[in-house]
């Protein structure tokens, strides 16, 4: 008896813990892309969850019906040839499952690579994010604004990151409105999200990137238009301007808190947009003096 109510205890309290856990981040979408990728995961885990118990209810028949029983010890069970609907069964149903999960897998991720649903027709935020040891700089190019460690977004519009990293690689991740993209030293990577509620979001890098990893985060606050633009003018009136100086001292390892400027240091510290992309027109001028040059020495001997 008291087994059975020291049983009866534990799962009570197991109840009660876990119906005090907050929802997991990623099932608690706040935009598009979040929301496709969180029924991604629920179907993924339905189907699996499908399979292990049909396998479970298999192997339980399958030891009950072909358990020891009291047979001579000569006793030699006959000869069964192999059935091909049960092979056809146990090799076709995964094939099914894989190629549909791989069909799911491959749609879901052009939508979430392109402009959220619904947003197609609205000009996005355009917001360069950039990684640091270990710190997060966010750049408003058309707002005139750098932000150290937070972002500020409109809700119900397309917002567009540009991210880049000056130093290791890094990994931007806002689980409640997307999943995450790398943000590398020599390339620029484009991230489409949108925040379809206002709210305060967590933001980090998910990627490891040395001993400040842990608190390589940042705060993401979504807020309607009107609240955005108050507050782009608020910057301009109140906060001071970036310069290159400054910039290089934010660059150096280390955590800081959130911080606020005018002006961004795309101006004196552009992002490498170009770097995988088309030769600029120099380097194709300096790339045909050097085979000129190749094509003289070859001609000369």
């Amino acid at each position: 008896m008291r087994k059975k109510w020291t049983l009866l205890a534990s799962m009570m309290a197991l109840v009660f813990i876990l119906s005090g856990c907050e929802p997991l981040l990623v099932f608690d979408s706040k935009g598009p892309q979040a929301a496709r990728q969180a029924n991604d995961i629920l179907l993924s885990i339905g189907i699996m969850a499908v399979i292990v118990i049909v396998v479970m209810v298999i192997l339980a028949y399958i030891l009950f019906k072909y358990r020891a029983s009291k047979l001579p010890d000569d006793y030699e069970p006959p000869h069964i040839e192999g059935n091909k609907w049960v092979e056809l069964v146990c090799v076709g149903i995964p094939i099914l499952i894989v190629a549909y999960l791989s069909f799911v897998s491959v749609k879901s991720n052009y939508i979430v690579e392109s402009t959220p649903e619904g947003y197609e027709n609205q000009e996005p935020l355009v917001v360069y994010a950039s990684s640091s040891d270990w710190k997060w700089h966010f750049s408003y190019p058309e707002e005139d604004i750098e932000t150290v460690n937070y972002l500020y977004i409109p809700t119900d519009r397309p917002i567009e990151f540009k991210l880049y990293a000056y130093g290791p690689i890094s990994s931007f991740w806002i689980p409640q409105l997307g999943g995450q993209k790398y943000a590398m030293s020599d390339m620029v990577t484009t991230l489409h999200l949108a925040a379809d509620e206002a709210g305060e979001y967590m933001g980090r890098n998910a990627n490891f990137s040395g001993k400040g990893f842990a608190e390589h985060s940042f705060n993401v606050t979504a807020m309607s238009q009107a609240d955005f633009d108050d507050w782009v003018e608020e910057v301009h009136e109140t906060a001071e301007p970036l310069t290159e100086d400054q910039f290089e001292k934010l660059l150096e390892p280390g955590h800081l808190g959130q911080m606020t400027f005018t002006g961004t240091h795309l101006e004196f510290s552009p992002a490498p947009e170009h770097a995988h992309d088309s030769m600029s027109e120099e380097e194709m001028e300096d790339m045909e003096d050097m085979e000129n040059m190749e094509h003289m020495d070859h001609s000369g001997h």
